[in-house]
C-alpha cells in the first residue's frame, strides 16, 4: 500500500465514521425536529476548536449477529473544545447508530472524557439521545451505566457538569442526568422517566402519554428535574454556552470576571417606590433583582417551578454571584416543601463552585398546611437551613420588606453565617406579623378598637429593622436604590473570605 493509499484508507474511515447510521437515519433526525450529535457539537462549540476523541472505537458484542453491525463510533460521539476560548468536554449520543444505546465500548468512551475533565478541571457537558441501555449486551450496558454513574459522583462539586436531554432518556439512563448539576430539556422532542407509559399501564393501571409524564413542561413545572425548557436543540446549545459564562471550570478557580461598563454607583430611583407600604401588597421581585445587575442581565435558573422562589446568576461590576430570592407575587413568597428544595439544591452549587450568594428576603413564613406537614416540610425546610449555614462563600443578604419567623433566620440571616445584612427602612424582622401576634399576646382581651391600637403598636415596636440593626443582626439599613452600590461594596470587601469548617468526611443534610 503506497503512502496515498494511506492517506485515503484515513479519508475514508473518518468519512464512515462521520455519517453514523447513514443518510437515511440523519433524515429521519432532522424530520423529528432534532439535529445529529455532530450537529450538536457545532453549535455549543467555538467555530473550528471541537477535537474528537475514540473516533474508530467498536462495541466487542457478537451475540444476535451484533459482530456484522459495527459502526465506527458505536453511537457516541467524544471529545473536547472550547466555549469562548476556555476548555470544555463533551459526549453526545448520536441516535442514528443503535438508537443512540449504551453499550459496554461506548461507556469506555464517556468514562474517558469524565476522567479528562476531572484531571484537567474543565466542565463536562453530556449530549443525552438514547434509547438506553443496549439490550444485545445485558449486563455489561448495565456496567457501564454504574461506572458512568461512579464517576459522575466524584466529578460531583469538582467540575461543572451539565445535561442536554434532546430525545429519550429512560430507565438507568436518568440517573446520570439527574446526578449533574443542571438539565436542559427541548419544548418537543426530549423525555426523561424512570418507567416508561406501557409498564406504568401495566403495574398501575393508569394512562398517561409520554409528554405528559416525562416531556420538558412536566419536568420544568411538576417534578422541578429539569433546570431549563429550550425549544429546540439550537437554542438549548445557546443556553448552555450562556451558563458556561457564569461558571469556573473547576471547584479550585474562581468565576470567570468579565469586562463591566456598567456603574457601580448607578442607582434606580423605581425602587424608591417598587415596594407597597401595605404589607399584604405583592410587588415582582424581579424588578429589584434585574436592576441591581450588571446591564440589567439575570440568568434564572428553573424560572417555572416552585415560582415562590427565584433563582439564577448574575454579575455584579463583572463578577458572577448565584441569587435567591422570595418572590411576593406567587404565594406571597412563603417558603414551601418545592421552593425550599429549589433553592438548597442551588446554593450548594454555588458554595462548591465559589460563586457568591446574594439573597432577597421577602418571606412571611413557611406555607402551613396538611399536604405541606405530611410531606415533609419540616425537613425539606431544614435543607435550605442546612444549605446555607454549610456555605462558606461570600453571603450577602438584603431583607426589601418581611422576615418572620423561622423563615427570616432560614433566609441567609445573620445567624447561619451571613456576611453582610441589609434590610430596606420597611424591613419587618419579627417572629409573626402584628395581627398574629397580638392574638396570641392578647387573646380576645380587647374590643376592635383596643386591638387595632395594639396591632399598631406591635408594628411599630418590632415590625421595623431598627430593632435587629440595634442587636447588630443587620449591618446597616439602606435606602432601596443604593442596592447595586452596597452588593459591590459588600462584595469587593468579602472577596479574600477564607473559612474552614470543623473537620470530617461530609455533613448529613436532611435528605
Amino acid at each position: 500500500m503506497s503512502l496515498k493509499d494511506k492517506y485515503k484508507e484515513l479519508e475514508q474511515k473518518n468519512k464512515e465514521a462521520e455519517i453514523g447510521g447513514g443518510p437515511e437515519r440523519i433524515a429521519k433526525i432532522h424530520a423529528s425536529g432534532r439535529k445529529t450529535a455532530r450537529e450538536r457539537i457545532s453549535d455549543l462549540f467555538d467555530a473550528k476548536t471541537f477535537v474528537e476523541l475514540d473516533k474508530f472505537v467498536v462495541h466487542h458484542n457478537t451475540d444476535f449477529g451484533m459482530d456484522q453491525q459495527k459502526i465506527p463510533g458505536d453511537g457516541i460521539v467524544t471529545g473536547y473544545g472550547k466555549i469562548d476560548g476556555r476548555l470544555v468536554y463533551v459526549f453526545a449520543q448520536d441516535f442514528t447508530v443503535f438508537g443512540g444505546s449504551l453499550g459496554r465500548a461506548n461507556a469506555d468512551k464517556v468514562i474517558k472524557v469524565m476522567e479528562l475533565a476531572m484531571k484537567m478541571g474543565a466542565p463536562l457537558i453530556g449530549l443525552n439521545d438514547s434509547g438506553g441501555a443496549r439490550i444485545q449486551e445485558g449486563v455489561e450496558s448495565l456496567a457501564g451505566y454504574g461506572d458512568i454513574f461512579f464517576r459522575n459522583v466524584q466529578a460531583s462539586g469538582v467540575v461543572p457538569q451539565i445535561s442536554a436531554i434532546l430525545g429519550p432518556c429512560a430507565g438507568g439512563a436518568v440517573y446520570s442526568p439527574a446526578i449533574t448539576d443542571f438539565i436542559f430539556m427541548t419544548k418537543e422532542t426530549s423525555y426523561m422517566f424512570v418507567t416508561g407509559p406501557d409498564v406504568i399501564k401495566t403495574v398501575t393501571h393508569e394512562e398517561v402519554t409520554k409528554r405528559e409524564l416525562g416531556g420538558a413542561t412536566t419536568h420544568n413545572t411538576k417534578s422541578g428535574v429539569a433546570h431549563f425548557r429550550a425549544e429546540d436543540d439550537e437554542q438549548a446549545m445557546l443556553m448552555i454556552r450562556e451558563l458556561i459564562g457564569f461558571l469556573p471550570s473547576n471547584n479550585m478557580e474562581d468565576p470567570p470576571v468579565k469586562p463591566c461598563t456598567d456603574s457601580a454607583h448607578r442607582e434606580d430611583e423605581k425602587l424608591r417606590d417598587l415596594i407597597p407600604l401595605d404589607p399584604n401588597k405583592p410587588y415582582d421581585m424581579m424588578e429589584i433583582i434585574t436592576s441591581v445587575v450588571d446591564d440589567n442581565n439575570f440568568f434564572e435558573v428553573q424560572p417555572h417551578f416552585a415560582q415562590n422562589v427565584i433563582i439564577g446568576f448574575g454579575r455584579l461590576n463583572g463578577k458572577p454571584v448565584g441569587v435567591v430570592a422570595n418572590q411576593p407575587t406567587m404565594l406571597a413568597g412563603v417558603l414551601d416543601i418545592d421552593a425550599s428544595v429549589k433553592a438548597a439544591r442551588f446554593v450548594r452549587f454555588c458554595d462548591s463552585f465559589n460563586i457568591p450568594l446574594v439573597t432577597f428576603v421577602d418571606v412571611p413564613g413557611f406555607l402551613p398546611g396538611v399536604s405541606q406537614e405530611f410531606g415533609g416540610i419540616i425537613k425539606h425546610g431544614a435543607k435550605l437551613l442546612y444549605a446555607y449555614a454549610e456555605a462558606t462563600v461570600p453571603k450577602i443578604t438584603v431583607i426589601t420588606r418581611k422576615a418572620y419567623g423561622g423563615a427570616y433566620c432560614v433566609m441567609s440571616s445573620k445567624h447561619l453565617g451571613g456576611d453582610i445584612n441589609y434590610s430596606y427602612p420597611m424591613g419587618e424582622i419579627a417572629v409573626m406579623g402584628p395581627d398574629g401576634a397580638v392574638n396570641i399576646l392578647y387573646r380576645n382581651k380587647f374590643d376592635e378598637k383596643e386591638k387595632a391600637k395594639a396591632v399598631e403598636d406591635y408594628r411599630e415596636l418590632f415590625c421595623t429593622p431598627y430593632k435587629a440593626a440595634g442587636l447588630g443582626y443587620l449591618d446597616e439599613v439602606i435606602h432601596p436604590r443604593q442596592t447595586r452600590l452596597k452588593l459591590i461594596q459588600a462584595l469587593e470587601m468579602t472577596e479574600n473570605k477564607r473559612q474552614n469548617s470543623p473537620p470530617k468526611k461530609h455533613g448529613n443534610i436532611p435528605l
